[in-house]
């Protein structure tokens, strides 16, 4: 160990000659700065390093710079800095080596995705707001470096460029996830989710759109001359069933008990398995549909035998033509609520028909029961049978 008075004389007059016979470096300790040392090599080059103990007592060593790339003032004052995060419990060694070993987030991409295909149902949706919406912002920005301030930016400008607040609430969502993973697999430089905290305006996309019985006779007139000889069969069973698109495209013949009238929905966006009933209507429809050999699907694209990738191109050409160009497949679903509601069934079990995991996403049909609300207090006041105001 050689220590020296550390100052502009001492640096000036280092020279490889001063490296012991035998030896390729040599390292100087300061008198003054406590744990500030010069290495000098053979080469000529020599460095500024800090030592200190890390929380566990460990001795370590942090570069600072090559001698010449700052003054001899500048690696004092890095020096007692390190000192200082050394005294707070950080590890500047570590931490310089988890920055190293930090991905960025185009880097992790990839893996959360490979990760997300293994268990959702519809990963190719999720990969599209990630190639869309998250990978133009967080492509080349390391994890560490993912700020809650800049994460909340990045969804007002969503917004301040048009999109839907559907959108941007579903790229949120897919952001914030593949950042909690991340925390759970321990991937480098994430402490916390910082999507996390972020306010966000409450989401209202509960529009309002329903079949009358005059537009759900255009809408089957439509349908059935389509070009999509299958159509026919979708949109009928969309409105007698109540269910949702995907539940019905991927529908298979085994999830069927005609005799007890009920269909199993092996998976619904509750992700638990639920029981449609079938009403005779729907029966006498899936009575007509066409069987392929060795095809388990209740009613598949019938050029590849599989469940229909999309059937917008055809469902489009249809609502356009019964004039309703602004009339949304998901509608359906909503219109066979309100056909229910109008005969005068209770919120609680058409909430059990459509699957709703909760009470209050039924609540938006509670208007369509006004009429028959009207007539049971009317019914109630005329068994009364007492006048309680004067008679004009």
């Amino acid at each position: 160990m050689a220590v020296v008075r550390m100052d502009a004389a001492f640096i000036n007059s280092l020279t490889p000659a001063m490296i012991p016979p035998g030896k390729d470096k040599i390292t100087f300790y300061s008198d003054r700065d406590k744990g500030l040392m010069i290495e000098l090599r053979a080469t000529g080059g020599a460095t500024f390093y800090q030592r200190y103990y890390n929380e566990y007592g460990k001795l370590r060593a942090k570069r600072i710079a090559a001698v010449g790339d700052i003054t001899l003032d500048q690696a004092r004052k890095a020096g007692a800095k390190i000192r200082g995060q050394a005294a707070l419990g950080e590890d500047p060694v570590e931490a310089k080596r988890e920055k190293r070993a930090t991905p960025t987030y185009g880097e992790y991409a990839p893996r959360y995705l490979a990760h997300t295909a293994t268990y959702q149902r519809s990963p190719e949706t999720t990969e599209q707001y990630m190639r869309r919406h998250i990978l133009p912002r967080w492509r080349k920005v390391l994890l560490s470096d993912i700020r809650q301030e800049d994460a909340a930016l990045w969804l007002g400008e969503m917004a301040q460029k048009g999109f839907a607040p559907a959108t941007i609430e579903r790229a949120r969502v897919v952001f914030s996830h593949s950042l909690k993973l991340a925390l759970q697999w321990g991937v480098p430089g994430l402490s916390k989710n910082p999507v996390v905290g972020i306010p966000r305006p409450p989401l209202n996309n509960a529009r309002e759109r329903y079949l009358t019985t005059e537009e759900a006779q255009r809408l089957k007139s439509a349908v059935e001359q389509s070009r999509n000889k299958q159509l026919k069969y979708i949109i009928g069973l969309l409105i007698q069933c109540g269910c949702r698109v995907s539940e019905l495209l991927h529908a298979e013949w085994s999830h069927f008990d005609l005799e007890r009238r009920l269909w199993r929905v092996a998976q619904s966006k509750t992700g638990k398995a639920r029981f449609v009933p079938l009403s005779q209507g729907a029966l006498d429809l899936i009575a007509e549909l066409p069987r392929y050999d060795r095809c388990p699907y209740l009613i598949p694209n019938p050029k590849t035998l599989k469940p229909w990738v999309g059937i917008f191109m055809s469902w489009d050409t249809a609502r356009k033509q019964a004039g309703m160009p602004d009339l949304r497949i998901h509608d359906l679903r909503h219109s066979a609520a309100s056909f229910m509601a109008g005969a005068g069934i209770d919120l609680y079990t058409i909430g059990k028909v459509l699957g709703h995991a909760n009470y209050k996403t039924t609540q938006r049909y509670a208007h369509l029961q006004s009429d028959q609300l009207i007539a049971a207090v009317e019914a109630g006041a005329a068994k009364l049978g007492v006048q309680w105001t004067q008679s004009r």
